[in-house]
């Protein structure tokens, strides 16, 4: 049942790119589903971010378009215009949703209304002085292995996805898939490996986020027949992408924050191989949607195994735990805990 709520939120977007992405832009997505979710069961959502996001929400704007998109922006000022527009409008809403990391929390004791952070991810230890001074604040993890110490964690809410972007099939593809953020965090490298010692064909797409490492480790194994790579794919060509996947590779080098690759596989009935680091084992069942290995044998050993996955089971693992709207509905529930802890503090003059 749709529950109607007047609570008025501000959804605090990123803007490297726009809300809904055109292709790669992790938090985008999940502000997006989050966001469509909330007004689709009555919530009052302002969305702050690009002003050529496509949302139902009502939209505020500082920048016209994702610093990762218009060069010509720096893109300090960028967000120094847009973190601030949304809590110089504090007092308008009844709390501000942050999805833009660390920065937001400097501003949260100069306003009276509640500030819940999700943690996308601690990228790098020299952002952690921020989230220990303002550790009093409400935050949500986006896996339970990807938490700091000593935060004020209301609960872990799994980002979701929008199911109906994803065709489900029962029959699998041919080729060994892995995309998403090009990096070396992410094991494109040990891909290839993988590809290499099983023959089969691999498919690489995404973001080119570390160039180097690209020109160096990924680039001169790509002969667009054994080793393809398709640079950034847009939904419906990641859609066609995974219809032609026998498997995805999930190679993290470090423990994984979520993994949001993981979850669409499945949700195309893909199976997937990981490495079983941070929140690897928490979004796939092993054994059951896909296996956890530990190096590149393991992998191989595993693609072997894949016939023993039941796709269908894939995809209902992500209907049960990972879609929008069990996202949204877990959303709800840390709301409405953020609003009767804040009716007690003003009872209690704190």
């Amino acid at each position: 049942m749709v529950v109607k709520e007047r609570k008025r939120i501000a959804m605090l977007s990123p803007v490297a790119w726009r809300t809904p992405p055109r292709g790669y832009g992790a938090w985008e997505t999940v502000v997006s589903n989050l966001t469509e979710g909330l007004v689709s069961r009555g919530w009052d959502v302002t969305l702050f971010a690009t002003a050529d996001s496509v949302t139902s929400a009502n939209l505020l704007s500082t920048v016209a378009k994702g610093y990762e998109e218009d060069a010509s922006v720096d893109p300090r000022v960028v967000t120094c215009l847009h973190v601030s527009e949304a809590f110089e409008n504090a007092e308008e809403f009844d709390l501000i949703h942050n999805h833009f990391d660390y920065l937001p929390l400097t501003y949260s004791r100069l306003v009276s209304t509640p500030i819940l952070t999700t943690v996308h991810g601690f990228s790098s230890p020299q952002i952690l002085p921020v989230y220990k001074k303002y550790r009093g604040s409400y935050f949500v993890s986006i896996s339970n292995s990807d938490r700091a110490n000593g935060l004020n964690y209301l609960a872990t809410v799994y980002n979701g996805i929008n199911l109906s972007e994803f065709t489900f099939s029962e029959n699998p593809g041919d080729a060994l898939v892995a995309y998403g953020r090009i990096h070396p965090d992410k094991g494109f490298h040990l891909a290839i490996k993988v590809a290499k010692k099983t023959g089969r064909r691999l498919i690489m797409a995404g973001y080119i986020q570390d160039r180097s490492y690209f020109e160096k480790e990924i680039a001169p194994y790509v002969d667009g027949d054994n080793v393809k790579y398709l640079g950034v794919v847009t939904n419906r060509e990641r859609d066609e992408l995974l219809q032609q996947a026998y498997m995805v590779l999930h190679l993290n080098t470090i423990p994984e924050r979520f993994g949001l690759v993981m979850v669409e596989a499945m949700a195309a009935g893909v199976p997937v191989v990981a490495m079983d680091l941070g929140s690897c084992r928490e979004v796939i069942a092993n054994g059951q949607t896909g296996f956890l290995v530990n190096d590149v044998d393991q992998a191989v050993k595993a693609i072997k195994k894949i016939p023993e996955i039941s796709r269908r089971a894939c995809r209902q693992r992500v209907e049960k735990h990972f879609s929008s709207d069990v996202m949204v509905k877990n959303y709800e529930k840390v709301y409405r805990q953020i609003f009767q802890l804040e009716k007690r503090k003003m009872r209690e003059g704190i």
